[in-house]
């Protein structure tokens, strides 16, 4: 399919330009400064991201190329929740707040761990 496959190899010029041909367009990306990937409960960080994006007929990718780090992810816990907290248990808002961040902002795990205690 590609001519030079298998031998001497493909110019980068006309790899692109074959690309172009199929309808395949690649960019890098210029300037990044750090690329996060969210989950439930950890971030995945890249402060030395490449990224490259592909547009094949209409359908974007994106390839991030860097050094990998893992962090978990901060709970942000609403002041509203910690109120609701202090009014079913009775506690001082900092023992609401830190059963909420050991819950991981599970309002009935903070309140079953606060009555209990």
């Amino acid at each position: 399919m590609f001519p030079g496959i298998g031998g001497k190899g493909v110019s980068p010029k006309k790899m692109k330009q074959m690309m172009k041909q199929m309808g395949i367009n690649i960019e890098e990306i210029e300037g990044v400064e750090e690329v996060i990937i969210r989950t439930g409960d950890r971030e995945i960080f890249f402060s030395d991201a490449s990224v490259t994006v592909m547009d094949a007929q209409g359908n974007r990718s994106y390839q991030v190329v860097g050094t990998a780090q893992e962090r978990p992810r901060e709970v942000l816990i609403p002041d509203s929740d910690v109120e609701l907290v202090v009014a079913q248990t009775g506690c001082r808002p900092e023992e609401a707040r830190a059963a909420l961040q050991e819950s991981g902002g599970d309002l009935a795990e903070a309140i079953v761990k606060l009555g209990s205690g």
